[in-house]
């Protein structure tokens, strides 16, 4: 009788309460790992759009929420929120005080734009990539490098060579056994993901895929980049990997497995001209 007219929401409120009375210092234990697992990710969403997600203790979110939307609600009681619905200003806010600046042109962040000359130049249609997100509209791509070259940020311009055809990223070789930062970028704009087959998670580590104690060479080609769960298992029993050697085509890597399977990891292309691509 105690649980009528209850609710989900309502029943697992109580389940909650109870197991707190019951056994509170796991909950304390599980609570402190929790926190320690705090963290932020992105994902991306429709129409050049991305999710924010912040994993953080709830008294914190209630906090930041709280606030973002009473100053949300002043701005629009001043008449200063420019026409902004309640959530707009309240996206722009926690923008503005997680940066320090108004507008993303502002942010001294490094963001990696890859595209081709003729999107960049001479208006072609061609997405560009953003590097941690994806495709992106090639106007919206004119427009972000626009908005850095007006601001006072540090903007540059880097020529990354392809195969014309294909979209195969060139080489560039290294001769230390780490691969240095220009090296790990080169393979970033090239993989954009875990080069595992079927992962796509955000690379984090960056190997290769012929080992050093096997010869293998500190270069692009014989690079990938990995999210660490990928590189740490590529090290166990029953595992390989080899770079497949194919001219003018985006780099490919066979995988083998422990169960004997092979498959074939093949690097997204760069953006191309529609005219090449066509011929």
């Amino acid at each position: 009788a105690i649980l009528d007219g209850v609710g989900d929401r309502g029943l697992i409120a109580r389940a909650k309460a109870l197991a707190v009375e019951l056994d509170a210092a796991s909950v304390v234990r599980r609570h402190r790992k929790a926190v320690s697992e705090r963290r932020v990710t992105t994902r991306p969403a429709p129409d050049s759009m991305a999710y924010l997600s912040v994993l953080m203790p709830v008294e914190q979110a209630v906090c930041l929420q709280a606030t973002l939307g009473r100053d949300a609600d002043s701005l629009i009681a001043t008449g200063n929120s420019g026409g902004r619905t309640r959530n707009q200003p309240m996206v722009d806010l926690l923008f503005e005080r997680g940066t320090g600046a108004s507008v993303a042109s502002g942010v001294p962040a490094a963001v990696n734009l890859v595209l081709s000359d003729e999107t960049l130049l001479a208006g072609g249609h061609e997405a560009a990539q953003l590097h941690g997100f994806g495709p992106v509209p090639a106007g919206i791509a004119r427009q972000l490098v626009a908005d850095a070259i007006e601001s006072d940020t540090e903007t540059s311009l880097q020529r990354v060579y392809s195969c014309p055809h294909s979209g195969a990223l060139t080489a560039m070789e290294s001769q230390s056994r780490t691969f240095p930062k220009s090296l790990r970028k080169l393979i970033d704009l090239r993989d954009r993901t875990c080069r595992t087959p079927w992962c796509d998670a955000p690379i984090r580590h960056h190997d290769h895929i012929r080992s050093r104690r096997q010869h293998g060479a500190t270069s692009v080609h014989n690079g990938s980049g990995l999210c660490e769960a990928c590189n740490y298992a590529k090290e166990g029993d029953g595992w390989s990997a080899r770079t497949v050697h194919k001219p003018c085509r985006t780099h490919l890597i066979d995988v083998g497995t422990p169960t004997g399977h092979h498959y074939r990891s093949a690097a997204p292309p760069l953006p191309v001209p529609a005219h090449l691509r066509a011929s």
